[in-house]
């Protein structure tokens, strides 16, 4: 780690001293009467997510890789989360690290993140908790995989029970995101084979069905939807409830994950999607979040400037802000100072997008859409 990072266990405790009032001024987030936004409550000013996915560090390690030993790094991360204007985070929770059975939450598990609610906010940052991850395959428990599709939805169901009776009483918790993008297999899969193709070495795309068997797969997306909201619901009446979708989610021609947004978003407080605009199409990034506009509140819940321009990433976001209610980019950890030090095309373009972030941060005015 380099000495830059290196914080002493006395101004960890400073820094929670200091950051402690903001425990105390976090309200409630609810999605605005005008259903295209979020308020706070009981104030009722406007609150547009502006933030990060805090998803692993630089090195790939997941969070509850390195959050007990090395819980110091994770508090002066949200600080610096904090310092760049982000008032979200949205942090992703192994299924693997959080059951030891298919009925039993690991209780170790379960109290270290609610040390992060507490973290979340003495620092002022809301939650977005995304559930059921898979991300490293060789963390994923056999007993798991070997599941059927009804044993594996209630094995799913007490992974959010548990959460949401952490989480009840918080008021930094922005929402609940079910799982990071989900889809309905059309046609049948091996035998747990529950996984989608790994993307850097992670499995971000999860199956909650492995065949359809004649079922419609916006029919078997919203039981499903169904089945785990109730199971949050019975331990927490009040926080969010979403999503977070794939991009091609849209019921157009060609590959579908079977969560088609007018078809799901009953289920749902508000819907997220993963949208990274592309060189040259920005056009059709800009139809594709209009897919998503069926009468409830938008979050961009992950975007990037992974394949364009900053400048085409910029306008991309510009012209969203009549669509999207907001806007989740990513963080690994490493501030825009080291960053600067550094001659790897990575590290550059991360830079140019935390350089962007603070100084993009949209106005919290969204009586204009």
């Amino acid at each position: 780690m380099h000495p830059l990072r290196i914080c002493s266990s006395a101004l960890v405790v400073l820094a929670g001293v200091c950051l402690a009032a903001s425990a105390a001024s976090l309200e409630r987030v609810e999605v605005a009467p005008q259903r295209d936004g979020f308020v706070l409550r009981p104030s009722g000013r406007p609150f547009l997510p502006w933030g990060f996915n805090y998803d692993h560090d630089q090195t790939g390690r997941l969070l509850e890789d390195y959050w007990d030993k090395e819980w110091d790094r994770v508090v002066e991360d949200f600080r610096e989360m904090k310092e760049l204007k982000a008032n979200v985070v949205r942090i992703h929770l192994q299924f693997g690290r959080f059951m030891t059975s298919p009925d039993r939450a690991n209780p170790a598990a379960v109290r270290r993140l609610g040390k992060l609610v507490t973290l979340a906010e003495h620092t002022g940052l809301y939650l977005d908790l995304t559930g059921l991850g898979c991300y490293h395959k060789r963390d994923v428990p056999a007993w798991y995989d070997a599941l059927g599709e009804g044993a594996r939805w209630r094995a799913q169901a007490k992974f959010w029970s548990a959460v949401a009776g952490q989480c009840a009483r918080s008021p930094a918790i922005f929402c609940f995101d079910l799982m990071n993008e989900p889809v309905v297999a059309g046609g049948p899969r091996g035998p747990g084979e529950w996984l989608g193709p790994p993307f850097a070495g992670k499995h971000f795309v999860q199956f909650i069905t492995l065949n359809a068997a004649g079922r419609e797969p916006p029919q078997v997306a919203r039981e499903w939807i169904q089945t785990l909201a109730t199971a949050i619901r019975a331990r927490d009446q009040r926080h969010l409830i979403t999503v977070g979708l794939v991009d091609w989610s849209l019921d157009r021609p060609g590959l579908r994950s079977g969560f088609v947004p007018e078809r799901i978003a009953v289920e749902l407080d508000f819907l997220s999607v993963h949208l990274y605009p592309k060189a040259g199409e920005a056009a059709h990034a800009r139809e594709t979040l209009r897919g998503f506009a069926v009468g409830k509140p938008i979050v961009i819940e992950e975007t990037f400037p992974l394949q364009c321009s900053m400048a085409e990433f910029s306008d991309f976001v510009r012209d969203s802000r009549d669509v999207a209610a907001g806007w989740i980019g990513f963080y690994w950890g490493t501030p825009p100072a080291e960053l600067r030090r550094s001659h790897e095309i990575a590290d550059q373009l991360m830079l140019s997008w935390l350089e962007f972030f603070p100084a993009n941060r949209p106005e919290t005015d969204i009586s204009r859409r």
